[in-house]
């Protein structure tokens, strides 16, 4: 029997993301944010939803650019800690130890420390009640060459020790249950 609950937004689990922004070193800032995604492949798109007052808001807005930075065990208290100050009143990078560096495509800084960062391009903004949606077009992946297996080229992101965040907690990501197209393919005899 299922119970009925007011709407709210109850999907779960979610990318916990660190978004790095601003257009110089002197304004380089970061937030944690788990409304994100991807919307489209070809071109390559994606997401964020962001609160108006949140400090870093209005630096995406006027330079039109941020980095999602996936976010790993290493990084958990980071990731918790960018989410709950306030760029106004601290130097994120500096209070966490993670260092920032110029992207190649945009202006805002990738976290040399997380294993991929995707730098995006502003394409338009929503505005949809408590959050705005920065929907942006990804114009460089820089990721850690770690994960990159030397002689497939595949980027092992699995062995990345990723987190996600559900309903207030982060947790770690645990084993591979099936890969892609596993449920339909044909079992070799």
């Amino acid at each position: 029997m299922k119970e009925h609950w007011k709407p709210g937004t109850l999907i779960y689990p979610l990318p916990a993301i660190l978004v790095s922004c601003g257009g110089s070193e002197v304004e380089y800032n970061m937030l944690t944010v788990s409304w994100v995604g991807t919307i489209c492949t070809n071109p390559a798109m994606c997401y964020i939803s962001v609160r108006p007052e949140r400090h870093s808001y209005e630096i995406i807005k006027r330079t039109g650019e941020f980095v999602l930075n996936l976010t790993n065990e290493d990084m958990a208290f980071a990731t918790d800690w960018c989410g709950v100050k306030s760029g106004k009143d601290y130097n994120k990078f500096a209070e966490m130890k993670l260092t920032p560096r110029k992207g190649e495509q945009v202006s805002a800084p990738i976290i040399v420390e997380s294993p991929l960062s995707i730098e995006c391009r502003v394409k338009q903004i929503m505005p949809l009640g408590s959050h705005d949606m920065f929907i942006a077009e990804v114009v460089n992946v820089q990721a850690d060459s770690r994960y990159i297996d030397p002689i497939t080229d595949e980027f092992k992101l699995s062995e990345a020790k990723l987190m996600a965040y559900s309903h207030g907690h982060y947790y770690k990501l645990g084993e591979e249950i099936g890969k892609f197209g596993w449920s339909v393919r044909k079992k070799i005899k």
